[in-house]
């Protein structure tokens, strides 16, 4: 990181929202770890991300983009350079296209529980799947978030990047490649917001089905600790918590990080974790799932930063 005053003013006049310096990162993660980024800078709308994001090529400042964190474990370390926080573009809007259906457009840095709400208020359906989700729209649209049977692509229309020249682009979604909690995207390019296409229903049936699944999430996952989700993608031949749960590791701890007794293929913070037991777990649970099972299992959440 540069020290410079100069350069601390200049990053700083990119954008009118907070810019902070060596602020720990475990304030921004749901798994709460993760120590500190050289620069936190909290961006307010897409122009001044584009003029954060135009400056920091020019200077070849490394960057992360950080939404809600909740599929995130940030080192001990932290991470150096500057990261890039989402949560101040925050417009969403709707309106009726030509068939009658209601295309909600949102920033990158809304979070998904928001859409939620505004579908169950204007009585639209399409999204209910997302109840429950902690994550923000940007880190769902790159993931492919889904549940129960939906994934973002089943309601997308178009993103809004910023491609790897800095400058904004819409992309429709014919042009989009979609993939099990994967979008073909560029790992240069900034998604800053997306437009999804609803249909009106029935808003007791709508309130019926959030209900559900906020219902069943409860039941099955640890949401009383702290944890990011879904440690592994599930492989095709079984749910990669149960094969979790045949290796016997549920319960095993490291530190305060522990896999769910709830559900395997979560792993809670009981209170003071560190990023270096969390990422031990992971590790442990890809060798004891390969060797008895023989499948090797791909993580879901982004491990970033140095070690400590």
């Amino acid at each position: 990181m540069r020290h410079e005053s100069l350069f601390r003013e200049r990053l700083a006049s990119c954008v009118s929202g907070s810019v902070l310096f060596d602020e720990p990162l475990d304030r921004y993660t749901s798994m709460g770890v993760g120590g500190p980024a050289d620069a936190l800078v909290v961006p307010q709308s897409v122009d001044e991300l584009a003029q954060l994001v135009r400056f920091l090529r020019k200077e070849n400042m490394p960057f992360l983009i950080l939404g809600n964190g909740t599929n995130l474990i940030v080192r001990d370390g932290g991470c150096r350079g500057v990261v890039v926080a989402l949560r101040g573009l925050k417009k969403l809007s709707w309106k009726s296209d030509p068939e009658g259906n209601t295309l909600v457009r949102a920033e990158a840095g809304i979070p998904l529980a928001a859409i939620v709400q505004l579908s169950l208020k204007e009585s639209l359906t399409g999204m209910e799947f997302c109840a429950g989700i902690p994550g923000s729209v940007g880190g769902a649209v790159r993931m492919n978030a889904g549940a129960f049977g939906k994934e973002m692509k089943d309601v997308i229309t178009q993103i809004s990047i910023l491609n790897e020249q800095s400058e904004l682009e819409t992309i429709s979604r014919q042009d989009l490649s979609f993939h099990y909690r994967r979008l073909d995207l560029s790992d240069n390019a900034v998604i800053v917001g997306a437009e999804f296409s609803l249909c009106r229903g029935a808003q007791e049936a709508i309130s019926g089905r959030i209900s559900d699944i906020l219902a069943l999430r409860k039941e099955k996952h640890p949401l009383t600790l702290r944890n990011a989700g879904s440690i592994f993608k599930n492989p095709h031949s079984m749910p990669a918590g149960r094969l979790i749960e045949e290796t016997g590791l549920k319960g095993t701890r490291r530190g305060d990080a522990m896999i769910s007794e709830q559900h395997g293929n979560f792993i809670v913070n009981l209170g003071h974790a560190r990023a270096a037991d969390i990422v031990g777990l992971i590790e442990e649970i890809k060798k004891r799932v390969g060797k008895c099972r023989d499948i090797h299992l791909e993580a879901e959440v982004h491990i970033v930063g140095e070690d400590e």
